[in-house]
Formats: structure tokens, C-alpha cells, sequence
């Protein structure tokens, strides 16, 4: 049941700053990213785990998280607790098992898979599945507390250390539990730090600790849980003592311990100060570990526009690269400017040009002396000599980009982890751009034709030697217009006079610039696609614009709203 007085603005504020650390996943590989990483991931946590749940309910049992190093009697601690064997203990620790929370049959509802630890499933048997949470009903525990026994923080296995850390974010109280042998020992005391940092209700045990040796070691661990932060902290002793026949300890060793629980469960403010004591210092803490989260988003942000960056510019120089050698001429040399030759040298399309501008129309010869045989050939051996151009500026591109995303962490994990080579060309690009370049024919010959609906004197013979023009217009926009005019007698000053000759100037220079126009327009078609693949790549690892001033914003928020519920 929820409290009616919860602060309704928090929540909502705290469910918005949840959502925004789920929409960042820190996806590209950085310094200290990692830890980054993992500070998320336990935010997100800890919110869905306790943080929200506690705020929802307040009226919830005080869930009390027996936690500690392997071998210092956790589990016995609890079954001796309750007085009854509810957790397995002794030599099969540290094999793998199931958490168990030990409740009071009235209590059954606070913890069913949607308010605690919704990814465990629940079982009412003893389990050694990680991935469950073995609940325990007895009526030896009064109702309003609840125990869970946790796998070893220090343990073997990387997943039963992952979920006792989890467990302990979940805790209202950590009832951490050591020994004079191991209460020294650095993991726990990290947990330890964790906890006094963010205001954590703690009580320390120290267990299986000679008589002999109880004073000297309590007073040096009391000393030890002051000087980092933890003075405040009750501190329990329980001396080595003799099991009885269902391995509990005797009941007056941790009567202590069992009365002072007890008292929080049967006091409800009592109950509620640790309670609040904890849930205000996770709040208090969401503040600075979101903006850690935030930093390292800044630096995601850097890294996406750097990387975009890279793709950009690459492929804007080689996209310069392949438009100059499209129209400079430099494609018309060697054997296409002979075979132009060739085909020009047949005299035939040059007399009926020259015919048409002394003769009159009615003069021009006739079509089938006009038409060359070799046309189509050229169009084609054009059309390949272009398609192989832009595939090896393409491919140069790619492996450009490729290169210098290789110079940094973050491109270097982004290449080897996409579903394609990225760093090749793609599957398909000749046959891609070959049937761009056709379509440029196409295009060109319709052109072509579309001038020639109103010039019935020269239709004829455009509807016939029209791949004689196009050829033509091809050469002329292939080659520079600026050199040809310095270079009367280049490849494209034969053309132009072809061009000029059959349309006049004025509609030959509308055909080049279309031709032109049109041209560049497939070239950038073709680098838009090759270059979205790696769009593509990048989309997929992308966050949300502002991401990282958006998270600021939220801890903000939480932190004003807080501040103002304080003062209040």
C-alpha cells in the first residue's frame, strides 16, 4: 500500500532520471567507460530494485540483507536467527545456490516478482539457481522484517558476487556480517565504503570469534568502521560457540542481535527511521552518481560526432575525387579517346553535321549511312570505364574511413562488432552502380528524343542514330568545358561541334548541363547509399540528442526537489 504523504513530484522526477539512464547505454568503448558502464547498470538497479519500491511503500517490511566475506557464518547466523534451518550452510558454501528471504506468512504479498528483484524467479524450495530467490515463510519471524541470506560477496563466482552486491542495494538495513579471521578483508569493506557514502543503514556482526579474542577485535573493527564513516553503526559480537543438532547457535549467543530486530519490526517509527535513513541516502546519492553517468555520455557524444565526423569528410574528399575524374577527361585517355577517335574518324556522323549546316535538312543523308555500327559499344565501354571510377573511389573510401575509425578504441570495437564488413565495400556495389549509370543513359537518350519531337526535319535521324548523340553528348560532358574550349581540336570540342551541329548552341549547351546535372545527381545517390551503411552502423549505438545535458537536467531536478522536501 502506498503512503498517502510520498512525494509524488520525486517519484515522477526519479521515473524520468530511471528512463534517461535506460536510453544511454554508453556504446562506444572509452577510458574508464566501463566503470561508467557499471555505475549505470547499478542505478538502474537500485532504482527499480529498491528505490521505487520503497518510495511506492512505504509500509513495506524492513527487508534486513545478511552480507559478507565467505566462511564467516552468514548462514548460520540466519537459520540461528530464526530457529529454524531455512538456509543451507556449511560445506556446500561456496557452490552455487539461491538467495533466500525469510518472511512471516502475512508478508508473502510484499515480495512477490513485481515489487522485489523482478528478474528472480520466486520458488517456495531450496534451489541452486542463481537466478532464482527461494522465499521462506515462518512464523518464528514477527511481521514487518524480513532476512535475506545472501551468496559471498568475496565468492569464486563472478555471478554470485554480481547478485550479493545487487542484494545489498536492495537492503534497508546491511547486517554485514565477519570474523576475527576475516575482518580485514578488502572486498567487503569496498561494499562497506559504498554504503556509508550513500547514508546506508549498517549493523556489523562479528562472528566465530574466540572468547579470548572478542574484546581486541571489536574494539579494533570498531575503530576501523569509524575511521570510514560507519562509527554510528551497532556492532554485535558472537564468540565461538558449539552448534546443537540442527547447527544453530545457542539461542542467548545471538539473543542480542534476534531482540534488536524484533524491536524494529514491533516499532513502527522505530522501523521507519532506518528505513528513511536509507532510502534518503540512496536518493541523496542519485544526484552525483547520475552526473558521473553524464560525463561519460559527453564523451560518448564526442566519440559518435567524431567518428561521424570522419565518414563525413572521407567520403565528402573522395566524393570531390570521383566528380573531378568524372569531368575532367581524364576517363576519355588512352584507348576510349581512340576508339572516340575511331568511331569520329568513320566520317559519316561529321558529313551529315557538316551536310545539315551547308546543305539543308532536305539535303542530309541518309539515316542508315548516318547511324555507326559501333555506337552502343562505345556507350557501354563508357558506361564501364565510369562504373569502374566510382567503385574504386567507393572502395576507397570505405577503407579510408575504416582506417582512421581503427585509430581509436571506440571505431576499432564499432567495426568489429557490426553484423557486416563495414570496413569492405558492400556485396553488390558494381552491379549498384552500373544500374545507376545505365539509368544516366537512359536518361540521356530521352533527352535525346525529347528534342527531336520538334525538329521534324533532323527526327529521322534522331530516332535512329540516337545512341550517335548520346555518345557524343557522353564525351562532351566527360570531359571539361573549359579545357575543351582551350583545346579546340580535344575530345570534346569534336563532340560539341557534332552536339552543336545537329541542336544549334543554345539547345546543345541545355542538353550538356542537363546530362551534367544529372550525372552528378546519380554520383551522389550512389555515396549517399555506401555512406549510410555507416550511418547505419553509428544509428545503432546512437542515443538520443542532449543526452548527456538531458541526465544533467534530471539529477538536478532530483536534487532540488529533495532539497526542497528538507527544507519543507
Amino acid at each position: 500500500m502506498s503512503d498517502p504523504s510520498t512525494p509524488s513530484a520525486l517519484i515522477a522526477a526519479i521515473v524520468r532520471l530511471r528512463q534517461a539512464l535506460v536510453d544511454t547505454p554508453l556504446p562506444f568503448e572509452a577510458i574508464d567507460v566501463e566503470v561508467a558502464r557499471d555505475e549505470r547498470d547499478k542505478l538502474i538497479q537500485q532504482l527499480d530494485d529498491y528505490v521505487l519500491p520503497r518510495l511506492l511503500q512505504s509500509d513495506a517490511p524492513l527487508l534486513v540483507v545478511v552480507g559478507g566475506s565467505t566462511g564467516t557464518g552468514k548462514s548460520t547466523l540466519v537459520n540461528s536467527l530464526v530457529g529454524s534451518r531455512v538456509t543451507e550452510a556449511g560445506v556446500l558454501r561456496p557452490t552455487t545456490r539461491s538467495p533466500v528471504l525469510v518472511h512471516h506468512p502475512d508478508d508473502a504479498r510484499w515480495f512477490a516478482a513485481d515489487r522485489l528483484l523482478p528478474e528472480l524467479e520466486r520458488t517456495d524450495a531450496k534451489a541452486r539457481d542463481q537466478g532464482t530467490l527461494h522465499l521462506a515463510a515462518t512464523e518464528d519471524l514477527p511481521a514487518g522484517l524480513a532476512i535475506v541470506d545472501t551468496p559471498d560477496l568475496d565468492s569464486v563466482e563472478e555471478r554470485n558476487r554480481t547478485l550479493a552486491g545487487q542484494l545489498l542495494a536492495t537492503a534497508d538495513l546491511w547486517l554485514y556480517v565477519t570474523s576475527a579471521k576475516r575482518y580485514a578483508d578488502q572486498v567487503p569493506w569496498v561494499s562497506l565504503k559504498s554504503a556509508a557514502e550513500r547514508g546506508a543503514a549498517v549493523a556489523v556482526v562479528l562472528d566465530r570469534t574466540t572468547h579470548a579474542a572478542v574484546r581486541e577485535v571489536s574494539s579494533h573493527l570498531a575503530r576501523m568502521l569509524t575511521a570510514r564513516g560507519l562509527g554510528d553503526s551497532p556492532l554485535f559480537t558472537v564468540a565461538q560457540s558449539t552448534l546443537d543438532g540442527d547447527g544453530l547457535l545457542p539461542a542467548h549467543v545471538v539473543a542480542p542481535i534476534r531482540a534488536w530486530l524484533d524491536s524494529l519490526a514491533l516499532d513502527p517509527a522505530a522501523r521507519a527511521v532506518v528505513i528513511q535513513r536509507t532510502l534518503d541516502g540512496a536518493v541523496a546519492s542519485l544526484g552525483h552518481r547520475a552526473r558521473a553517468v553524464s560525463e561519460a555520455l559527453r564523451t560518448q557524444e564526442r566519440l559518435a560526432a567524431e567518428l561521424r565526423d570522419v565518414v563525413v569528410e572521407v567520403y565528402a574528399d573522395r566524393r570531390a575525387s570521383a566528380t573531378a575524374s568524372c569531368f575532367d577527361g581524364s576517363l576519355l585517355r588512352g584507348e576510349l579517346s581512340s576508339r572516340w577517335q575511331e568511331f569520329v574518324d568513320t566520317g559519316e556522323l561529321m558529313r551529315s553535321v557538316e551536310d545539315r549546316a551547308g546543305r539543308g535538312l532536305d539535303r542530309l543523308p541518309s539515316v542508315a549511312r548516318l547511324r555507326s555500327p559501333s555506337a552502343e559499344q562505345l556507350m557501354d565501354a563508357l558506361g564501364a570505364q565510369l562504373s569502374a571510377l566510382l567503385v574504386e573511389e567507393v572502395q576507397s573510401a570505405v577503407e579510408q574511413t575504416a582506417a582512421r575509425w581503427r585509430l581509436v578504441d571506440a571505431g576499432s570495437a564499432v567495426l568489429d562488432a557490426a553484423a557486416t564488413d563495414v570496413d569492405r565495400v558492400a556485396s553488390g556495389v558494381e552491379a549498384r552502380v552500373k544500374a545507376t549509370l545505365e539509368d544516366w543513359q537512359s536518361t540521356l537518350l530521352d533527352l535525346a528524343r525529347a528534342e527531336s519531337a520538334d525538329r521534324h526535319a533532323t527526327s529521322s535521324f534522331l530516332s535512329s542514330g540516337v545512341h550517335s548523340v548520346v555518345v557524343a553528348l557522353m564525351v562532351v560532358v566527360l570531359d571539361d568545358p573549359q579545357v575543351a574550349a582551350d583545346r579546340p581540336q580535344s575530345t570534346a570540342a569534336t563532340g560539341r561541334r557534332i552536339l552543336g551541329g545537329i541542336f544549334g548552341h543554345l539547345t546543345m549547351q541545355r542538353l550538356i548541363d542537363a546530362a551534367s546535372e544529372n550525372l552528378a545527381h546519380r554520383i551522389d545517390q550512389v555515396w549517399r547509399h555506401e555512406q549510410g551503411r555507416l550511418f547505419e552502423v553509428l544509428g545503432e549505438r546512437r542515443f538520443s540528442d542532449g543526452a548527456a545535458e538531458q541526465l544533467l537536467e534530471l539529477s538536478r531536478e532530483v536534487d532540488d526537489i529533495r532539497w526542497a522536501g528538507a527544507q519543507a
